[in-house]
């Protein structure tokens, strides 16, 4: 394990064609020039060029870094955000720490944030909550964040897996199982987005009790079995927390069990008829809150546009079905005759769905490739039952899907610690409530 903090770097714009923004105060090119104000970077002939606002070249390189002086802190224009979320948008956004432009094989340009560890987190914690959130749910995903984080850095650095393909799984002609973990990236270690850790800068404002509960939990790390945890979450677990192996590999790990979310035991999903049950219904749980102040604590605003996270309902004609289908998998199912569940985790999330057509049958999972091939962006989670209604000759004319939880629902339960924290618990009564067995223990 480490015993001091990490370095890393933070891919914040990908496969661009430029990149524009301002530089606040003196930056220092690798020949100590200072430089500052409004710049743009373009590739050039597998180099990058970077111009200043007057339109002079500044510097012009196969890689070019800028590293900051005193508190100097930089902007990025139309930072692409939520990328193949619902909630995808452009933000400008501001940084602190050094700034990095690379090109790219295929002409466009890779833009790259320079932090350390803890400097990173203060970010992550106000992108993920609310600068509002309970101090004790701020510090809980402190450390988690922190775990899942310096864990994946380690990892890539003991298997050397670099630029190793992100989607991972097995098919054939009948069935497609795919998983996806964090991005592998070949030119930095994290993105800024979802789908690593959401990391928008100094945009979202630090607040002084994100900050303290970052100074607070400083190299404190979920450990067990003498290696820091792998420690995943989401929004909101549905009541239930989901096992690792629904949504990744066939692996168990032992503090990523299921967890009933409330201060009873919920009973484990473990047929159709109970899930049924489970899902139609909505059981009490820490993360089944409507609380508007909770909410508004633990969700970013454009999250807060998401109101029926715990159950939810999405109806499709059939018509609209197969065209979705046929877009998002490239398999021309024809009519869409049914959607059956074959396996599901202990939450109720489904990891393999047969989809019956007039033209294909095809078994797919897991959880993120279902909830892919169901949505025009990302299905809320794949916990949900399937209802049917109208048609002939035995083909439906609508589906709907009620579901369960938003995410994969592996780990940390994000409202659900919210709730947790607004009833009096502690950091570390929050962390131990979804990473069973786990303890924690300060490194540096």
């Amino acid at each position: 394990m480490i015993n001091q903090e990490p370095l890393l770097s933070v891919g914040v714009c990908s496969r661009e064609a430029e990149a524009r923004g301002v530089l606040n105060g003196r930056f220092l090119l690798p020949d100590n020039t200072g430089v500052s104000g409004e710049f743009t970077a373009r590739p050039n002939g597998g180099n990058i060029a970077l111009a200043g606002q007057d339109g002079r070249e500044l510097a012009r390189g196969p890689e070019i870094r800028l590293v900051p002086e005193g508190d100097a802190t930089f902007v990025l224009r139309d930072v692409t955000i939520g990328i193949n979320f619902h909630w995808e948008r452009k933000e400008d956004e501001t940084f602190e720490g050094g700034l990095r432009f690379l090109p790219n094989d295929d002409g466009t340009i890779t833009v790259i944030n320079d932090a350390g560890v803890e400097q990173y987190l203060r970010s992550v914690i106000s992108s993920e909550m609310s600068a509002t959130a309970p101090l004790e749910l701020l510090r809980a995903h402190a450390i988690t964040s922190r775990s899942w984080l310096v864990a994946m850095l380690e990892r890539q650095k003991r298997f050397k897996n670099i630029g190793g393909p992100a989607r991972r799984g097995r098919e054939s002609a009948d069935e497609i199982l795919r998983w996806y973990d964090r991005e592998d990236h070949k030119l930095f270690d994290v993105c800024a987005d979802d789908h690593c850790q959401r990391y928008h800068g100094l945009t979202k404002l630090i607040s002084p009790a994100a900050a303290q509960a970052v100074r607070d939990t400083r190299g404190v790390f979920l450990v067990h079995g003498g290696e820091i945890c792998d420690a995943r979450y989401s929004k909101s677990c549905g009541g239930r927390s989901e096992v690792f192996a629904t949504a990744w590999e066939d692996l168990s790990v032992p503090y990523l069990s299921t967890v009933s979310d409330a201060a009873i035991e919920h009973p484990l999903i473990e047929s159709e008829s109970v899930a049924g049950q489970w899902i139609r219904s909505s059981p009490e749980a820490y993360c089944n809150t409507t609380d508007g102040s909770i909410l508004r604590q633990v969700l970013p605003s454009f999250d807060q546009e998401t109101t029926d996270f715990y159950r939810w309902t999405v109806t499709y004609t059939q018509e609209e079905l197969a065209a979705l289908l046929h877009k998002r998998s490239g398999i021309d199912f024809g009519e869409v005759h049914q959607l059956e569940p074959l396996q599901r985790g202990p939450s109720g999330r489904i990891s393999r769905l047969r989809i019956t057509g007039s033209k294909r049958t095809v078994v797919v999972g897991k959880e993120l490739e279902i909830r892919r091939w169901l949505s025009a962006s990302h299905l809320y989670s794949s916990a949900f039952v399937v209802e049917t209604r109208g048609g002939t000759g035995g083909v439906p004319g609508q589906f709907t899907l009620r579901g369960a939880g938003w995410g994969h629902g592996v780990g940390f339960c994000q409202i659900g610690a919210a709730v947790m924290a607004s009833k009096g618990f502690q950091a570390e009564q929050i962390v131990k409530h979804y990473f069973r067995g786990a303890e924690l223990k300060k490194l540096y």
